[in-house]
């Protein structure tokens, strides 16, 4: 199958899923086109099955913002012309369903009939597209896909509230590669990030309101009041010169490193002990994913679809939004004993292979297929 795949190319969870499910597809035997407007952060590696077009958009004074929207439209009906592209799947409702629909209905003019399988991620979903401007465009564009997807559970549920919608969704969770995840690093490497007598605490995201950045701060200060421990804060965004100055405020600065955005998260996840995700809201959590899959158990809120990845008292603790002392309390029940610690990071590494690729690109490449079959049908 021939399969245009539009997406953020940025660090952001839903570029890595379209990513590494793009590059798993091609692995089996489908030819993928990746369709945006730089190359994805890791297409490392372009194949006879994986290829990449930029979306350019021209600059004109006449334009306040330039229409990515129209660039991106137009660029969807280039290359499903060119290349025989049999189906897009697009990651998020707004830009990406929007344009993707309007390409459809430009090829519908030509005689060419492509279907549209959008997966919703959640931000364009919980904060942008229940926005009053753009509510009528999310509405519209996930009722006219021809399959939607969503993250989690309760992303399905959150959408079905917000928007009125007119079809069925689908709950493909994320994924992670286990296969990449099996680490060669040896112990003596662990001295470079701390003591061997100290715990590594680690908190990975893009340091936006929402992560509760602040809390991430006071949870790792009752932790090391509590035992010796590091603080590792990989990533970057508005909230960092806030956690920052709150880190100089209760006098623990020499104990936290700020990475900013990093390509060594697997070296960083590989000694951590506990990793911390305070956040106010997760579609899904794929940042304590990747933890888990790395053998490091999850302190988590239970917002969102953080409940259905990360187990209560197995993989790591949830608690209540904003529930510092709880979670605080929580990570020193993992951290304090080292028998018990060894425990939840086994658990954390049995409950990621839950969420292996190998068990659910499967689901994509069913829905890909019968959504090919109806639309065919129907056109």
């Amino acid at each position: 199958m021939k399969i245009g795949i539009v997406c953020y190319p940025t660090f952001g969870g839903s570029g890595v899923v379209a990513t590494e499910l793009g590059l798993e597809l091609s692995k089996r035997g489908h030819e993928i086109h990746f369709i945006t407007y730089s190359q994805p952060v890791r297409l490392e590696l372009l194949s006879n099955n994986v290829h990449f077009h930029e979306v350019h958009v021209p600059e004109y004074p006449l334009f306040l913002y330039q229409p990515y929207e129209l660039a991106l439209s137009s660029k969807l009906v280039d290359m499903v012309k060119l290349h025989g592209i049999e189906l897009l799947h697009v990651h998020y409702a707004i830009p990406h369903a929007y344009a993707a629909y309007m390409a459809q209905q430009m090829l519908k003019d030509e005689g060419i009939n492509v279907p549209i399988v959008t997966t919703l991620h959640g931000t364009d979903i919980t904060l942008v597209g229940s926005h009053p401007f753009y509510k009528p465009a999310v509405t519209f564009s996930i009722n006219k896909s021809n399959a939607v997807t969503s993250v989690s559970e309760s992303l399905k549920k959150e959408t079905m509230r917000l928007f009125d919608i007119k079809r069925d969704i689908h709950v493909v969770p994320n994924f992670i590669d286990l296969e990449k995840h099996v680490h060669s690093y040896t112990d003596c490497q662990r001295g470079m990030m701390a003591e061997d007598h100290e715990r590594i605490i680690t908190h990975i995201s893009n340091f936006r309101e929402v992560k509760r950045i602040p809390d991430v701060i006071t949870i790792f200060y009752n932790i090391q009041k509590e035992l010796p421990a590091k603080l590792m804060m990989v990533g970057d965004g508005p909230e960092k010169e806030k956690a920052e100055l709150l880190a100089e405020e209760l006098g623990i600065s020499d104990r936290i490193v700020f990475f900013g955005n990093s390509h060594e998260i697997d070296r960083i996840l590989c000694f951590s002990d506990l990793f911390l995700l305070p956040s106010q809201t997760e579609s899904f959590g794929l940042a304590a994913l990747e933890a888990m899959a790395s053998n490091v158990p999850v302190i988590s809120t239970n917002s969102g679809g953080l409940s259905e990845v990360n187990e209560d008292g197995f993989s790591g603790y949830l608690s209540d939004v904003g529930a510092v002392n709880d979670m605080s309390r929580n990570a020193l029940k993992i951290l304090t004993d080292l028998d018990t610690l060894d425990q939840f990071k086994a658990n954390a590494k049995s409950q990621s292979q839950k969420f292996d690729l190998h068990n659910i690109v499967p689901m994509y490449e069913k829905i890909y297929e019968e959504t090919l079959k109806e639309f065919l049908k129907l056109s």
